[in-house]
Parts: C-alpha cells; sequence; structure tokens
C-alpha cells in the first residue's frame, strides 16, 4: 500500500492510524517503503504509525553524523507535539534511535531495534570502490537479506543510484564513520529505557553476536530471534517481525 508523503515545515512523513505513536527510523539505504508491513499492521492495532523521511543526504557534510540525526529527531517530535512515543529503528535508524533516547530519554518510553549500528560497524559505508557495476552492488543489496530474491530490482536500483551520486556517497561514507565515531558501548549500560531487540540469525551486516552484546549492555532489553533472517527482519519476514513486537508491545503493556 503506498501512503502519503506529508510536508510540514521542515518535515516529510508519513502518518497512519491513530493511538500511541511508534515512530520508524530507517537506515542508510533504507526508503519509507520497507516499512508498509509494519505500517499497515500497527496502524490497524491501535497505534499511529509515522514514519519520518531523515535528512541523510541533505545535510551539510558537518551535520551528517548520528547526533545531528538523533537532534532532527528531537525536533520532529516537539513539532508534532507528542508527549510519549514509542522508537522503532533498523540499521542506521536504530542507532539513531539509541542515540536520541541517550540525549533525551523522557520522551521515549519503548525502545525497538534491529540491525542496529552503534557497536559494530565494519560493514557500514565500505566496498563501493566497484560502484559503477551494477552487478557488484546487485550481490552487495542482496547479501544484506537471507533471502536474495527480497533485494528487488527497485531497491538494487535504489542503492545504485546512491552509491553513484557523489554527493551521496560523500554523506553515506561521512554517516559510516559518525557511526564508528558514536560507538554506545559506554552509554549502553546507563540507558534504562525498555528496549525490545529484534535480530536476523543470519544478518552478515550486524551480525548475531552484536544483538547478544546489546542484550548484555542494555539493562532493560528482552532479546528476539528470527530464524532464515538477515539485515531488516521488518522486510524479509514482517509476520514474524509483526508478531514478535506486538507481544513484547503488549507485556510492557504500552
Amino acid at each position: 500500500m503506498a501512503h502519503l508523503l506529508k510536508e510540514e515545515g521542515d518535515f516529510k512523513y508519513i502518518e497512519v492510524g491513530e493511538g500511541t505513536p511508534i515512530i520508524v527510523l530507517h537506515g542508510l539505504m533504507g526508503g519509507l517503503s520497507n516499512f508498509d508491513g509494519v505500517t499497515n499492521f500497527f496502524s490497524a492495532k491501535g497505534y499511529k504509525v509515522v514514519i519520518p523521511e531523515l535528512p541523510l543526504y541533505t545535510m551539510s557534510l558537518l551535520k551528517t553524523n548520528v547526533k545531528a540525526f538523533a537532534n532532527y529527531l528531537k525536533k520532529f517530535i516537539d513539532f508534532k507535539g507528542y508527549e510519549s512515543v514509542l522508537l522503532l529503528g533498523n540499521s542506521l535508524g536504530g542507532h539513531i534511535g539509541l542515540y536520541h533516547t541517550k540525549l533525551y530519554p523522557k520522551k521515549v518510553k519503548g525502545l525497538v531495534i534491529t540491525g542496529s549500528s552503534g557497536l559494530y560497524e565494519s560493514a557500514m559505508g565500505s566496498g563501493y570502490t566497484k560502484r559503477s557495476d551494477y552487478e557488484v552492488i546487485k550481490k552487495k543489496a542482496q547479501d544484506v537479506f537471507y533471502d536474495p530474491k527480497v533485494a528487488t530490482k527497485e531497491i538494487v536500483d535504489e542503492v545504485y543510484e546512491t552509491v553513484n551520486d557523489r554527493n551521496k556517497l560523500i554523506k553515506t561514507l561521512a554517516i559510516a564513520k559518525s557511526a564508528i565515531r558514536h560507538n554506545m558501548a559506554k552509554d549502553l549500560p546507563n540507558m534504562h529505557t525498555p528496549t525490545c531487540i529484534i535480530w536476523g540469525k543470519n544478518d552478515n551486516v550486524t551480525p548475531p553476536e552484536v544483538a547478544d552484546e546489546f542484550y548484555e549492555l542494555l539493562p532493560d532489553s528482552d532479546l528476539f530471534w528470527i530464524d532464515k533472517c538477515g539485515h531488516a527482519a521488518m522486510m524479509e519476514h514482517p509476520d514474524a517481525f509483526n508478531k514478535i513486537l506486538l507481544g513484547w508491545l503488549k507485556s510492557r503493556k504500552f
């Protein structure tokens, strides 16, 4: 289902449903449509699903970093007037959610991370030396998933366009460096926000031991696995992802 992109003030976002806001944070190469399964499911379960378009490629190079994106999220939450939100982030989006929660814990009542950066970033922004070779980029996109068929031509085309746009490539590399700089290992033990960790057992980008480390370091966290699943669980196994998340939200009375 195609959802309408709203434009208000400095923000572009999708908003579907009514109830407690779940703010979804996309990753580096992640389009908003990657979360259609989450959007359709939770908007029918008494939640308002909100997906802001993060300014990954539109901020100045100096502001192209995890902290600036976390502050952008703060401005968006204030702009919308939300008193209390749930944050759900995949990959870089998880890192932004974590960093935002570190800076502004009061409004975040729950955090959901899947394939999140923040502890292990070796795969971000690497391997673009052959970026003009479509087949190389296709293979890289397919490696994100357990089932390579999930990497549709549309997804591969979007990645190819991004890494062959010089401005976007420079920003992508800046974000990758920033993710390493903003490692959160020391911060996580002090973060007491309830956190749901949903991870693909076959994630090549942020391997399973990263999820174990998040679980060990975050004081109030629950860890769930999805089998035969890569880096983007909500795309590859939307039904399993939604079932786990709904169960967790209910168990936490959110």
